[in-house]
């Protein structure tokens, strides 16, 4: 294996445990061996880089240090990395890509070749790099979250059936048991889910992740509520632990609010102009608090109101080999919607990830008309 393709695999390891920070991976060489690995979590404090330093000890003079994102130069939590690989003695440093961060970019590598170290820019690995940091770099660049719209969908499109939700039905799964699995792995790489209250009132989600797997803070569940109607008694409510975020009007009912504030929810009158529930304040919410990803699991005017709105980044489509058929079932994405085809909302560098037997997944970009 190249030694940067042990970094990147390291990075992932990482994921869910660093955010707000990337997910970074180090490997030092020395004459053709392995000498030292690191890779970074939030709790564990220590970048990647000084963690690999650390187990090389003396055997990293000389060396070369592979990291999957250019070491940083500015003091934050912990001193510069710069620091510690100048003091380290390293000879080489190869990474896939510079920072992100407009302030910061190219610092970092200035730093080591002023100081007489070989820098390589490894552009070969630079896709998966950015796929390993894919909010972190979309949050430097833009100054909000990712916002990725999942769902899961039968071949003609649909998300539910006339009669799910409705009094005494029996709730049934789209998706095979592999595909919510991995839908689990989607949530631990996020920081924030949301959904709609009627999601909420119909099904009694609980939105949590079930990974198991470290978090660097808890998963933010967020409800779109404009009257709160989020019964106490919901799973959702009874489950909190500083961890749910409900998004009202200034229409709604102020006992109602005192009475989930007390039970420990968070509530927020983020309204837009028609006096609905503002996805683009939550967005902005998220944005000023530094949670650098949020994953939309709603039903169809949710979604479609992400999508119409420009909120959504991304696509992520779970596919399963059924037809719902009929002009009652939900569509994936409800609402007014275009009027004339050539108005479609369009997306862009589509992939298709094979889920399970028959199964698949459809991951694309929204295409921006800007």
């Amino acid at each position: 294996m190249n030694h940067l393709e042990e970094a990147l695999d390291l990075a992932a390891r990482g994921w869910g445990a660093t955010s707000p920070n990337p997910a970074v991976g180090a490997v030092v060489v020395r004459d053709g061996e392995v000498v030292g690995r690191g890779f970074h979590t939030w709790a564990g404090l220590k970048h990647a880089e000084v963690l690999a330093l650390e187990e090389a000890q003396e055997r990293a003079r000389g060396g070369t240090l592979y990291v999957t994102l250019e070491p940083c130069a500015s003091h934050g939590r912990t001193p510069p990395c710069i620091d510690a690989i100048l003091a380290a003695g390293v000879r080489k440093v190869v990474a896939p890509m510079e920072d992100p961060n407009p302030q910061t970019r190219g610092r970092g590598f200035m730093r080591l070749r002023d100081a007489g170290i070989e820098v390589e820019l490894a552009g070969d690995f630079a896709a998966r790099a950015t796929e390993i940091n894919e909010p972190f770099i979309h949050f430097m660049r833009t100054g909000r979250p990712l916002v990725t719209l999942k769902s899961a969908v039968t071949l003609d499109g649909k998300i539910a059936a006339p009669e799910d939700g409705s009094p005494g039905y029996t709730p049934g799964w789209i998706t095979s048991e592999t595909a919510r699995r991995h839908v689990q792995t989607m949530r631990h790489r996020s920081d924030a889910i949301l959904t709609g209250i009627g999601t909420v009132l119909a099904d009694d989600c609980r939105l949590t992740d079930r990974s198991g797997l470290e978090r660097s803070r808890p998963l933010l569940r967020i409800v779109l509520d404009s009257q709160l109607r989020i019964p106490s008694e919901s799973h959702l409510a009874t489950s909190c632990n500083s961890d749910v975020l409900v998004v009202t009007t200034s229409a709604a009912s102020a006992d109602r609010r005192r009475r989930l504030e007390s039970m420990g929810l968070r509530v927020e009158v983020l309204e837009r102009s028609d006096g609905r529930a503002s996805l683009q304040g939550v967005v902005e919410l998220l944005a000023r608090e530094k949670y650098l990803s949020l994953m939309i699991e709603a039903g169809s005017r949710v979604n479609w109101s992400a999508l119409e709105s420009g909120i959504a980044d991304k696509i992520y489509f779970y596919y399963a080999p059924k037809i719902l058929g009929g002009t009652q079932s939900l569509p994936v994405a409800g609402g007014a919607g275009r009027r004339r085809r050539k108005d479609a909302i369009r997306f862009r560098d589509l992939k298709l990830h094979s889920i399970a037997k028959d199964e698949f997944a459809v991951e694309a970009w929204v295409e921006r008309g800007d």
